[in-house]
């Protein structure tokens, strides 16, 4: 009954902020849905100086909402099939080499990037932070965010080259990142700066290639039961199977579940359609997806709005936290433009182009669900707080600006 209820007040809320952002502020609605989970954030603060015991019964019901846990045990995998099944591997394939890069090495620089400004920024302001923990948070903000990118880029107008790039790499970093973190995050627990390269190696490559070759299977697999039976009811079921049980054999097998569920809704999206699917059950299997997607961001940003209620002190910290939104673009720009000097591509990146990805890299719930982790004695209250800075100028400012960069004038190369 207890997950019942949450359910149902999700939903509910998310109904009608939906309703309201569509009526009234006409934003996107992600952003609009989560604007207004923030303003009714800031409403149930202020009444809560005059009823306190209403105050205590919101927070009481974020506390039975582990995000961390719907997010990433959940929600993640749901939206990151929703959102590989919509894309085309001709385009994918087209845009590979910017995608891999884009995913791992620029993952990392950012990384590091972001972790050392950070540690300077904090000792500035009179704050002795490690730099373990530093990196720790960098390692959490790096990845560009798949739900929060699927879901805005659809209505900005980005070119389809750079949208490919972006989302291609929003699908595909999360893994790495993931890695990246728990092992920074465990250096920070030992209070140790000892970090074998060998070992994360082989536990980045059983991650990832784990959970790539057990997508791929789990998808062909899917396709090849949709063409014998071609049964539009049926298919949804293989797929929602593809995704709750793939799901359980990651976690059961220690390899990426993200990364399993992007490499099943590519092969599903790609393969399936063109060889295992008639028309009618292409088009029902494409609207309940899209229907999935749209609830499941709804609920998410609605989360991300009313996680302000959970962190205490949250004024404390706006100065570095508009330094870290200062930080987290800086090192964005100099992880992409670093490769796209270095790196021989076919295609070369022009300022325009840098710009856009930079500014298009948004970051989202996958963040807030991986600083919401952090131990409270690594100045978790901290490093949340920051996160939430950073993950509300991403959506609001960016989100509804990438559009109007993308429709300037061309720059000069």
């Amino acid at each position: 009954m207890e997950l019942y209820y949450t359910f149902s007040v999700l939903i509910v809320l998310s109904a009608v902020f939906a309703y309201l952002n569509l009526r009234f502020l006409k934003l996107p609605a992600t952003i609009g849905i989560m604007v207004i989970a923030m303003v009714a954030s800031v409403f149930l603060v202020a009444a809560g100086k005059y009823n306190p015991g209403l105050f205590e019964h919101a927070v009481g019901f974020l506390g039975r909402v582990n995000l961390e846990e719907i997010l990433m045990g959940a929600m993640l995998n749901f939206l990151l099939f929703a959102g590989a099944i919509h894309i085309h591997m001709d385009d994918l394939k087209e845009q590979k080499r910017f995608v891999i890069v884009f995913s791992t090495v620029s993952v990392l620089l950012s990384t590091f990037a972001v972790g050392a400004m950070l540690y300077y920024a904090l000792q500035w302001l009179g704050m002795d932070i490690p730099l373990i923990q530093c990196l720790v948070f960098g390692a959490l903000i790096s990845p560009t965010d798949p739900i929060a990118v699927l879901g805005i880029l659809k209505a900005a107008g980005v070119p389809k080259s750079l949208e490919t790039k972006i989302a291609g790499e929003s699908l595909f970093n999360d893994g790495v990142a993931v890695v990246v973190f728990v092992t920074l995050l465990e250096m920070a627990r030992q209070s140790t700066t000892h970090i074998s390269l060998s070992a994360v190696s082989v536990l980045l490559a059983k991650e990832a290639l784990g959970g790539l070759a057990v997508g791929l299977l789990l998808g062909f697999a899917g396709s090849r039961a949709m063409k014998v039976i071609d049964d539009y009811k049926v298919a949804v079921l293989i797929t929602l199977a593809i995704v709750m049980g793939g799901y359980l054999l990651s976690q059961a097998m220690h390899i990426s579940g993200p990364l399993t569920m992007v490499a099943a809704g590519l092969v599903v999206g790609n393969y399936g359609k063109a060889r295992a699917m008639s028309e009618v059950t292409q088009d029902y299997l494409e609207k309940f997806w899209e229907l999935i997607d749209e609830i499941m961001n709804a609920c998410l940003f609605l989360l991300i709005g009313f996680e302000l209620l959970l962190i205490p002190d949250l004024g404390r910290y706006w100065q570095i936290g508009l330094l870290a939104i200062a930080i987290v673009l800086l090192a964005r720009y100099l992880s992409i433009k670093g490769p796209a000097v270095l790196i021989p591509f076919r295609e070369k990146l022009d300022r325009k182009s840098i710009v856009i990805l930079v500014w298009g890299g948004l970051r989202g719930g996958v963040s807030v669900a991986l600083a919401l982790s952090i131990d409270e004695a690594l100045n978790k209250n901290l490093f949340l707080a920051i996160t939430y800075f950073v993950v509300v100028f991403s959506l609001i400012v960016q989100g509804l600006t990438v559009g109007r960069l993308t429709r300037a004038e061309p720059a000069i190369p």
